[in-house]
Formats: structure tokens, sequence, C-alpha cells
């Protein structure tokens, strides 16, 4: 499959991770900030299995799609979570054999939190996961949702990373700090944001505010879902 950069744009692997259930998804952003439906799919694995052939197996997915779909940039979900050490690890291990294997192949990978990317999408950085469903149906001209919610996730997280680091005018990479989430950059000209990317901005700023009664360091409210 042809690479997307040949066609003036590029190709974002997205990547929801668990052991669980790992959501990827594949997504053209164009060099105009529009996004096109490549592929989506939720790999899991039981918990009853050894964890190192649960770990394998989430590898070879991500070397299989890579190789399938030839992305120019892996998009990972950063999850923060405190309550619930078994998700966190399990998160963390997944995440972990992905990133390894873009790397392997020199493909950068780009990180961004839930609250990133429901403000990039919606423009509401607490938006609910039906609002975001809605928005990735549109953007993406889907005749329905995507299921599980997982795929949805993942899809989401593609487009977000094409608005914010994945076209000319945001460069995710460049304020990132290990894996701390991406900030947007400067835009290389005036007006050089679309009209849902300047809510975003907006919606962003407001997301990283504190407010009365609700955590800042769980990244979902009421903690991670088991994974």
């Amino acid at each position: 499959m042809p690479r997307t950069e040949d066609r003036g744009g590029r190709r974002v692997l997205a990547v929801d991770p668990g052991l669980t259930r790992c959501g990827f998804a594949v997504v053209d952003m164009s060099a105009q900030r529009t996004g096109t439906f490549v592929h989506v799919q939720v790999s899991g694995t039981n918990a009853d299995e050894a964890l190192e052939r649960r770990v394998l197996r989430i590898m070879e997915t991500a070397e299989e799609l890579i190789e399938r779909f030839r992305p120019d940039v892996v998009a990972v979900e950063r999850v923060f979570a405190q309550n619930n050490a078994p998700t966190v690890v399990g998160t963390a291990q997944a995440t972990g054999v992905v990133i390894a294997a873009a790397a392997r192949r020199g493909i950068p990978v780009a990180w961004h939190t839930p609250s990133e990317v429901k403000a990039a999408v919606t423009g509401d950085g607490s938006a609910d996961k039906e609002s975001v469903n809605r928005m990735v149906v549109r953007i993406l001209r889907l005749d329905a949702p995507p299921r599980p919610a997982d795929a949805a996730d993942a899809l989401a997280l593609a487009v977000c990373h094409g608005w914010r680091g994945g076209v000319a005018g945001v460069n995710a990479a460049e304020r990132t700090s290990t894996h701390s989430g991406s900030k947007p950059s400067r835009a290389s000209a005036p007006g050089a944001l679309t009209p849902a990317q300047q809510a975003w901005r907006r919606a962003e700023t407001a997301s990283r505010a504190p407010s009365p009664g609700k955590s800042r360091s769980t990244g979902r409210p009421g903690g991670a879902r088991s994974r």
C-alpha cells in the first residue's frame, strides 16, 4: 500500500493500549487536515493466558499492522491512573511492545492524553464518549460509530494526532517530553488552523486548568477502565 506522504499527506497508526483489549486504527491525514478512514481493529488477549504470550500477541499485531499499512507515525494514548495497579502495568506492557515495534522500523512515536484527544475531536476536553463517537463518525465520514469502544478511541486518537501534529503547522513531537503528552506548537501562519483546531486550542487551555472535585492525575473521570 503506498505511503500517504507520497500523496501529500501522512498516515497515522493510532494505538489505544491494553493487554485485554488493544485498539488499533489507521487514518490518512491530508495536507488539508482532512481524515480518511483506512482500518480499525481491536486485538484482545485472555487474562488466563501466560503474560509472555499476551505481550507477544500484542507485539505481533503491532508489527503486522506496521508492515501492512506502513504508517508515517505511531500515536499512542497516554493514560494516567493511580488506583488500579494491574491496569497500569498491563497498559504499560502493551505500550512498550508497540513503541518498540515502531522504533525498530524508525517510525516516530507521539503521545496524547485522553483529555487532549477529546479536546481535539470535540472542542471539549471533558466530552463524553458518545460526543467523541459522533464527531469521529462525522470527521471520517463513517456510516456508523465504530465498535467496540476501544476502536472508537483509537480512531479519535488518530484524528487528534493528525490535527495536532500529523500535518503542516502543528508539530506534536517538538514540545513533547518523555511521553508526557504533546502540546501544540505555533501555527506557521495566522489562520493556518481550522475552526475545529482553534476550538481545540481553547478547550485544551481550559482542560489543563484545575477544577473543583476533579483530579488532574487520572486523565479519565473515575480512573482508567480495565484493560
